[in-house]
């Protein structure tokens, strides 16, 4: 890992773009790989591992926690078996002891998996595998406080926030009385952003920070009683808009969860892969630290309140620059993006120009900027060419 937590492959600072499951589907783990994805959660066995690196994937497994009591020695031992049989593993990446610690549904209160037994059982994983980094997915709820007693035992620090939920969705796990998962004040699609701020400070400056974000509708979820009126799936852009976010907000990896409740025939699998496509041909870039300086923004009446506003992050990597900006807002906003240099064109990756266009048809940036409209919660993307 880099000092800022950005993971290196083979010395090489990279952006993680992963699952933690693949849909039913024939080809998926190739299709995965041919948009982009490079991380893929794995059974803990040689073979599972052989198949995702044979498609130039590397994975991560669980291993669970060491309990308390008469279990404990079992426990190591099996722990320990799994972790010398994968360590050398060249499609390994990193370890994860157990998902959502800190967890109990309608306890608040209490903690399913204290901190000291995470610390311990991450110890003993170093012991025995000193070389990859250590991986904590956390609930978007609780202290940052509390959060951050768990610091110890990882290396990547993650939440999991899913925020597309149909409105007066029934009790379902892990929603509170109110049917949302989140629980800050921003009941909108730009709660992701706040997460990742949230994760940013209990993990720190020098660990790596990821997204896992909705990949499935919260009515497949449930057990009994699925009404197919309430089934909601993320839709392309707010698929889009979730994954720039995140990047916007400084993370070093998104993941995805929930492929695996995807039925046949929903259109988000291949959405979910037109995105990962936009991502990873700008992966290079999404590596590089942000720049938040030489960009200004200027807005304009559209007869609304401005709450959030316009969030955006500048990249360069070599010679390639990348403005994304989304609007955090659930309303449309205008503005004067100013700062950058003038006669500089800035070409859409996202909205891409129509089919056909000239390559002269990408605008460029006049003494007095560039103006653009966004829709609620809309996403642009630009390379900058001088």
């Amino acid at each position: 890992m880099d000092t800022d937590g950005t993971l290196q492959f083979s010395g090489k600072r990279e952006f993680v773009l992963g699952l933690y499951q693949l849909p039913k589907r024939t080809g998926a783990m190739r299709d995965a790989a041919a948009a982009g994805f490079n991380l893929l959660h794995r059974p803990p066995t040689v073979a599972a591992y052989d198949e995702a690196w044979a498609q130039g994937l590397r994975g991560w497994s669980s291993v669970g926690s060491l309990p308390e009591g008469n279990d404990r020695p079992a426990a190591a031992q099996r722990i320990r078996a799994l972790v010398e049989g994968l360590r050398h593993h060249p499609g390994l990446l990193f370890w994860e002891t157990e998902d959502e610690p800190t967890y109990v549904w309608q306890k608040p209160d209490a903690l399913r998996v204290p901190a000291h037994l995470i610390l311990e059982t991450a110890a003993w994983v170093r012991r025995w595998d000193p070389d990859h980094a250590l991986y904590l997915n956390h609930s978007p709820t609780h202290l940052v406080e509390t959060l951050r007693c768990y610091n110890s035992a990882s290396d990547i620090v993650a939440t999991d926030i899913y925020p597309v939920i149909p409105a007066g969705i029934p009790e379902l796990y892990a929603l509170w009385p109110d049917g949302r998962q989140g629980d800050l004040a921003d009941h909108t699609l730009a709660q992701v952003g706040r997460y990742a701020d949230k994760m940013r400070t209990v993990a720190g400056p020098n660990r790596a920070v990821f997204m896992v974000l909705q990949a499935f509708a919260w009515e497949d979820l449930r057990e009994k009683g699925r009404d197919p009126g309430r089934v909601l799936y993320p839709t392309l852009s707010q698929l889009r808009f979730m994954a720039w976010q995140s990047v916007i907000h400084g993370v070093q990896g998104i993941l995805w969860w929930g492929l695996s409740f995807l039925p046949e025939g929903a259109e988000l699998w291949n959405d979910l892969l037109q995105v990962t496509r936009e991502l990873a041909s700008v992966k290079t870039a999404l590596a590089a630290p942000p720049r938040q300086r030489g960009v200004q923004v200027r807005y304009h009446e559209t007869g609304h309140s401005l709450d959030r506003g316009v969030e955006w992050t500048l990249r360069r990597a070599g010679t390639e620059r990348i403005l994304a900006a989304v609007n955090a807002d659930p309303n449309p906003v205008e503005v004067t993006f100013t700062g950058l240099p003038a006669g500089t064109r800035i070409r859409p990756l996202w909205p891409p120009l129509p089919e056909g266009s000239a390559s002269a048809s990408a605008p460029r940036v006049s003494r007095e900027g560039w103006r653009e409209r966004f829709e609620p919660h809309g996403t642009r993307v630009w390379r900058l060419e001088t």
